[in-house]
């Protein structure tokens, strides 16, 4: 186990380098302010450093909601406030440092309106039914129910969100005006598609979209998964019904 002084005390740390990923970026991008003593028993636990973009962005912010809303990075976020939850929170982290934890098949680290997950993988994905390699990122796709390797790690993730692909990436999902309703929603909360993503008949631009808990978005995709024999998704992270860190 390292102190916590080893993790943050590193010549060269992450975050004056995110910062000018933030300035320079293609979509819009709100850095949330943290909470202090969350980002550091969160980055204790995980015990990652702040030489890495995880640990830096858990120390230094509450998060980030990026492209009007339509993507939610996990960090340290502050508990019991209304917003974004936290990295902790979302994983279930003990309340106490715990040298034994570690996350539930994957780390979460953020989630899409649609109900979409970005995790990061651990050691063994294979062993928790995870496509891809140690150390990257998965994505949870709502309109296939299945996890794709991205095949990239989380500095590297970050950068791709900030770079304007996210278009291509959500290609078919994404319907005139978009914008205006993905960033008028509380960080709690997702959009539900009707017909469903995964079905024939789903087409975003002519459908019924409805704010709903995200909550409610990941359940459905778990019993999606299992009525129709995908087997379960796993871990998809724990949300309140509400905006609480």
């Amino acid at each position: 186990m390292r102190q916590l002084s080893e993790l943050t005390d590193v010549d060269d740390p992450a975050w004056p380098v995110l910062q000018e990923a933030f300035a320079g970026s293609s979509v819009p991008v709100d850095v949330l302010p943290g909470d202090p003593e969350q980002g550091r028993a969160c980055l204790l636990q995980l015990q990652v450093g702040t030489r890495s973009a995880l640990g830096a962005l858990v120390l230094h912010s509450g998060g980030l909601v990026v492209d009007h809303g339509w993507v939610r990075v996990l960090a340290g976020a502050p508990s019991g406030v209304a917003g974004l939850p936290g990295l902790a929170r979302v994983n279930r982290f003990p309340a106490a440092f715990d040298a034994a934890w570690r996350p539930m098949d994957a780390l979460v680290v953020g989630h899409d309106v649609l109900g979409g997950v970005f995790a990061l993988n651990g050691h063994d994905p294979a062993a928790c039914g995870r496509p891809g390699a140690p150390g990257q990122m998965l994505y949870f796709a709502p309109d296939s129910l299945e996890w794709e390797a991205m095949e990239m790690g989380y500095g590297t993730w970050l950068t791709w969100l900030l770079s304007g692909r996210l278009d291509q990436f959500y290609d078919g999902l994404r319907w005139p005006g978009w914008q205006s309703e993905s960033q008028s929603l509380d960080l709690s909360r997702g959009i539900a598609v009707y017909p469903f993503l995964w079905s024939k008949e789903a087409d975003p631009a002519a459908t019924t979209r409805t704010p709903v808990p995200l909550t409610e978005l990941l359940a459905l995709s778990g019993d999606f998964c299992r009525q129709m024999g995908l087997g379960d998704p796993g871990f998809l992270g724990s949300l309140p019904s509400e905006a609480r860190a």
